[in-house]
């Protein structure tokens, strides 16, 4: 029997804190004014996809102790942008990052069972969680959880949310004004949750909301991380950037849901991906190496490096050869507030790397650093990209993509103009939204309440 043909989802990140954004771009609007919103919203909108996407920053990024303006600096809140974007939409759905670690349970489920009101039932919860003392000291608490803790908090973070959701039933609400009657029970809302992580009771006070909860997405890719997913989110963002590597992580993860009573129906795969379009593919590649020298310039290829090496390297030439001297294992104490200097385990052995990929290639600092942060990218004419992406997803590298367009906030017009009536005409991807919420258009199944759940198995 022949495999059936999957539907691409499509997501669009707005771009922020990253150097994906070319924000010197002459073309490069506000990251700040809601306008830029609204416009990349509603491109996103009319290009049918699924959802938008907000990041997370929670402190301004320092590097040797000065705030790292070569990435955007500043973020508006999550919430007061997807609760704004809720009025001026209609259907795509509304994802926000909102960290486990320093927030508290009570707080964020009330905030999204909110905006999934507001919207009609279009909102989706990034969970992730926060590593660093650096972010850290922006909150009441300071500090911050090991590995292992920070996991075992979000679980219970996760757990605790969904259990005051599930406090109130769909029919809960009555208000019935012959009989003078407003709610269906005396105790709607009620809930204790008291373990390791929180000892919290009450009455929840907003009603249930359209998705009953929203769609949880998963961001990290440790072991930790992809269990999790696979016990809990409906979707992952994640990062591996070739054909190989992302049916890798696509099988390893699909495989792991029997194990939790779920199939591979119920948790989608959805990369980040760029994408540079040209007139031809030769057009477009020279675009994209324009890009890529506008997104890493010397001093960013600079700072780069220096998150590797964890000195001040603001001496050497961005044009020139790689230092000679080796990195300094251990705490970094140049880059403040960037995961990416957790994801070499071994700095001398990455350094050692970089430097016979240099050699190899003749490449300066700025070109090897262009190298070695490339991202996921689609570069070529929309013939060629919409047939690059539909490999992808029918070879189950994933299910679709969360596109990170280099220019806000106009990136994404030219995808949506040019590349999505390729897919559509494939028959690969919507030619309108299919249902009425968010869970609806990604296809996944409706989410009951805890209790419902257990009578009905």
């Amino acid at each position: 029997m022949s495999k059936k043909t999957k539907q691409i989802h499509l997501a669009a990140h707005f771009p922020g804190v990253n150097n994906t954004t070319v924000w010197s771009d002459p073309a490069a609007g506000s990251h700040i004014e809601f306008e830029s919103f609204r416009h990349f919203a509603r491109t996103a909108e009319r290009g049918k996809f699924d959802f938008l996407f907000l990041a997370e920053g929670l402190r301004l990024r320092e590097q040797r102790g000065q705030i790292y303006d070569l990435d955007v600096v500043g973020r508006p809140d999550t919430f007061s942008v997807l609760a704004a974007l809720a009025a001026v939409t209609d259907h795509l759905g509304l994802t926000g990052t909102i960290n486990s670690t320093f927030n508290e349970p009570y707080e964020v489920a009330r905030q999204f069972a909110t905006l999934d009101h507001l919207s009609g039932g279009r909102a989706a919860w990034n969970v992730v969680t926060s590593w660093d003392a650096f972010t850290g000291e922006n909150f009441r608490r300071g500090g911050y959880l090991r590995q292992e803790d920070r996991y075992a908090r979000a679980k219970a973070f996760l757990e605790t949310a969904t259990e005051l959701w599930d406090t109130w039933a769909a029919d809960d609400l009555v208000a019935d004004k012959a009989a003078g009657t407003f709610v269906r029970r005396p105790d709607v809302g009620s809930y204790a949750h008291r373990d390791e992580h929180f000892d919290i009771a009450g009455q929840f006070n907003v009603p249930r909301s359209p998705q009953g909860r929203p769609v949880i997405f998963q961001a990290g890719d440790s072991d930790e991380g992809r269990e999790f997913a696979a016990a809990r989110a409906d979707a992952i963002f994640s990062r591996h950037s070739t054909l190989e590597a992302g049916q890798a992580f696509y099988a390893d993860v699909k495989r792991r849901l029997p194990a939790h009573g779920r199939t591979r129906d119920d948790l989608l795969i959805l990369p980040a991906a760029t994408f540079v379009l040209g007139d031809s593919d030769a057009e477009a590649r020279d675009l994209a190496a324009e890009v890529r020298r506008q997104q890493v310039s010397g001093a960013t290829a600079i700072n780069f490096l220096e998150q590797l090496w964890n000195r001040d390297l603001s001496a050497y030439d961005p044009d020139g050869p790689l230092p000679d001297v080796d990195p300094l294992p251990g705490e970094n104490t140049v880059a403040q507030g960037r995961a990416s200097v957790r994801r070499h385990e071994d700095v001398l052995q990455t350094a050692r790397d970089w430097r016979e990929r240099a050699a190899a290639g003749g490449l300066s600092i700025r070109e090897l650093i262009i190298e070695v942060t490339a991202r996921q990218s689609f570069v070529g004419a929309p013939q060629t990209i919409a047939g690059q992406l539909n490999d992808f997803v029918q070879q189950d590298a994933s299910d679709g993509f969360i596109l990170v367009p280099h220019l806000t906030p106009t990136g994404l017009d030219s995808f949506v103009d040019q590349v999505v009536p390729l897919l559509q005409e494939r028959g690969v991807f919507r030619t309108d939204y299919e249902g009425g919420t968010l869970r609806d258009n990604l296809g996944l199944r409706p989410q009951e309440p805890a209790a419902d759940r257990q009578a009905a198995s």
